[in-house]
């Protein structure tokens, strides 16, 4: 994810950064300013447009910019919501990985220092682990080396739910040797179960993208609305519809691109959630508590 001052607008007008949609549409906008110009061309030596019912396109291109705008707009807040979506999930796992680890420091004696080095190595390694499961990734941490529990893991099966199984089996052993009470357990548990409730919610995210035929649908537009656009304007802004077309197919191709990258948020761009530095955080603020 990438850090800025987001007072310091000004600065960003001039600076173009490696997650900037200018260097990824720069192929696109040359071709687009190719093609303006070769229409124009075409309409200075010919005056083909002049003499059609092309140069009346524009009463199209004012009632379609209001319908394409609303297009936009719905589909990057949609973008938005998944991943504001996702960042309420993981803060939830920051909260409540803070909380099991502030209950077990709290409820387990000191002489039982093994199960507190239990999940001061298993809370945050579920972190680490859901942030390789949600990128399809099967990386082995090096958290896993701290216990024999975690180095049988099979990288075949669902990893979290093996840790969340780990954890839950650890919390009932300790109620079975008498180290914490039945309510305990209760509220133990509870933490425990949200562990899943927070892999589901994210797994949600990632295995439902945006409907397909809707995505196409608005790429299709967007095409079609900018190549139709120096039929309406070559007349009147001559060589000056080039930059002017440029421009519109920038911006609203770029809305399409960041709405496109922000939905999947759990992924490696530029702009998506910063789930390493959040997992670091849950194993240091753990390891303090344990």
């Amino acid at each position: 994810m990438i850090n800025y001052n987001p007072k310091d607008w000004f600065t960003f007008i001039f600076r173009f950064h490696k997650a900037d949609t200018f260097r990824r549409l720069l192929p696109l906008l040359l071709g687009i300013c190719a093609y303006a110009a070769a229409v124009t061309w075409m309409e200075r030596q010919f005056g083909w447009l002049s003499n059609t019912h092309l140069s009346n396109v524009t009463v199209a291109h004012n009632l379609l910019g209001f319908v394409i705008s609303l297009l936009l707009v719905f589909r990057t807040n949609t973008a938005y919501d998944r991943w504001w979506e996702g960042r309420k999930l993981w803060g939830s796992l920051v909260n409540n990985s803070r909380n099991l680890a502030i209950k077990i420091a709290a409820m387990l004696p000191a002489e039982a220092a093994e199960h507190r080095r239990f999940f001061r190595v298993c809370i945050p390694a579920y972190a680490f682990t859901l942030k390789h499961h949600l990128r399809q990734k099967r990386v082995k941490i090096d958290l896993y080396d701290a216990l024999e529990e975690l180095r049988g893991l099979s990288y075949d099966k669902h990893l979290p739910n093996q840790l969340s199984l780990l954890m839950t089996s650890r919390v009932n052993l300790l109620y079975r040797q008498g180290l914490i009470s039945g309510e305990q357990l209760i509220a133990l548990n509870a933490e425990l179960q949200s562990f899943a409730d927070i892999c589901g919610g994210c797994e949600r995210i990632r295995n439902t993208p945006i409907p397909y035929s809707y995505n196409i649908f608005i790429k299709k537009f967007i095409f079609f609305y900018v190549m139709t656009l120096p039929f309406g304007y070559a007349l009147n802004l001559g060589y000056f519809v080039v930059p002017v077309v440029a421009f519109v197919f920038y911006v609203l191709a770029s809305l399409e691109l960041i709405a496109e990258e922000i939905e999947e948020p759990f992924g490696t761009d530029e702009n998506d959630l910063p789930a390493e530095t959040i997992a670091a955080g849950i194993q240091r603020h753990v390891e303090e508590l344990l």
